[in-house]
């Protein structure tokens, strides 16, 4: 993450033997924001985290800006199965700049035998959480919600494919 993103849409995932779930990394020397990521409708598989966001500890060169960080905001994540997950989220922000908005609803998560003896691994974020299994950690405060997903629509919405006939090369 070195630019910003913002207003990021993803659903109907299904992923399997894959590292992570949904994952958004960021660093100290980064900047920019992260801004209205939403997703909604995963079906995860054998897999080390069922959500990784945060601070990814990798810097751009040696001569990033310390004081450079990532404004992180709004990331909502609702709708998810995962089973075979060593951990089910490790969410951490950068210090001084808590990642805020945070929002995981109706999410079932099955560790596997192989699970670490935390299964949520939690700093420097603010959010909420309902529904989730395992109980995510205390950052995440419970509360009966439902993590919103934006009902308009993109442009992206609204293409149009065409068929088209080609010719015999033979």
């Amino acid at each position: 993450m070195s630019g910003g993103i913002q207003d990021v849409r993803a659903e109907n995932i299904t992923a399997i033997s894959s590292e992570s779930g949904l994952r958004i990394k960021t660093a100290v020397g980064r900047g920019a924001y992260i801004k209205d990521v939403f997703v909604r409708g995963m079906t995860l598989k054998t897999m080390k985290y069922t959500f990784d966001d945060g601070d990814y500890g990798s810097y751009p060169d040696g001569h990033y800006d310390p004081e450079s960080t990532s404004r992180h905001s709004r990331n909502q994540s609702k709708d998810a199965v995962a089973k075979n997950v060593t951990i089910a989220g490790k969410l951490v922000g950068i210090d001084g700049d808590t990642f805020t908005g945070i929002c995981i609803s109706n999410v079932a998560i099955e560790l596997s035998k192989h699970a670490k003896k935390l299964p949520w691994n939690c700093s420097n974020i603010q959010g909420v959480s309902s529904q989730v299994s395992p109980q995510p950690c205390p950052l995440l405060h419970d509360k009966k919600i439902i993590c919103p997903f934006p009902s308009d629509t993109l442009p992206v919405d609204k293409i149009q494919f065409q068929t088209c006939a080609a010719a015999s090369l033979h």
